[in-house]
């Protein structure tokens, strides 16, 4: 057996395989070439946007229905140049693009307007239509306010508006916050009286200064003359009525020595005397 240990051969010793990696460049345009197409995308939406907006600018500022003509109904408590301040409506406007929902609702936010239409005519008009409360009596409820025929507390007296109405009380703002159902169902029923009171025999409206309502116990008329109370209660006021206008007249002889009068009965009249 040969003996290597003893062996004058040496082994060499074998460099490692080392192979040189030649780098390339980075090359800066394949990454840049992406980025270039995406600003070229958003610099031409960016110039298409701005054209079709200044499009819609342009197209915006063209008048194409010019409004010429304004017909407004006549009104008895507003002027046609308040009407048209409230609608905010004046010739040269564009028709088409007019809001008449709101120009009705800025109208309505006037107190004497019940209710308003408007209507649209094209090429080059439109049309105001508006109806009016009517005030039946004035009420007073620490402010004094207009009473219309359907029951509406609707206005609050200002300098220069007529008082030549009934005088309502025993009405409150704060019942009316508190109860507005019962409240609007006591003053429909004022209403009801004031209408039997104009319409009915020799009693008439015209010989009533006040009407004083309670909760408890229902209407009580005071006249025009001596502001005689004339309990009236509640219901039933066209037969009430009825009779008390046959005697009316008589009664009215007789007036110093009287201290009451009652109606509040199915079939007769009470007559106080004090």
């Amino acid at each position: 057996m040969r003996d290597f240990a003893n062996s004058s051969y040496q082994r060499k010793k074998v460099a490692p395989n080392k192979t040189k990696v030649q780098r390339k460049p980075l090359d800066l345009k394949k990454y840049l070439r992406p980025l270039k197409r995406i600003a070229l995308g958003l610099a031409a939406i960016s110039l298409s946007s701005g054209i079709l907006y200044g499009c819609y600018r342009a197209f915006s500022e063209v008048t194409l229905f010019s409004l010429k003509t304004i017909d407004v109904t006549a009104a008895k408590h507003l002027t046609r140049e308040e009407i048209l301040e409230l609608a905010g409506v004046e010739p040269g406007k564009d028709l088409l693009r007019m809001n008449l929902k709101r120009m009705g609702e800025h109208i309505l936010q006037n107190p004497w307007v019940e209710t308003v239409r408007i209507n649209r005519y094209y090429p080059d008009a439109i049309s105001i239509a508006i109806s009016e409360r009517e005030p039946v009596a004035i009420v007073n409820m620490g402010f004094i306010y207009y009473l219309d025929k359907k029951g509406n507390v609707f206005k609050v007296l200002n300098q220069g508006d007529k008082l030549d109405y009934p005088v309502v009380t025993g009405f409150s703002e704060e019942e009316l916050g508190n109860d507005p159902k019962g409240t609007k169902e006591a003053l429909e029923a004022t209403c009801e009286l004031l209408k039997i009171l104009r319409d009915k025999g020799a009693f008439i409206l015209a010989d009533v200064s006040e009407i004083h309502y309670d909760k408890g116990y229902g209407f009580t008329l005071f006249t025009a003359a001596g502001a005689l109370p004339v309990k009236v209660g509640s219901g039933d006021f066209s037969a009430k009525v009825e009779r008390f206008a046959r005697i009316y007249r008589d009664l009215m002889v007789q007036m110093p020595s009287i201290h009451y009068i009652d109606l509040d009965y199915n079939d007769k009249i009470i007559v106080k005397k004090g």
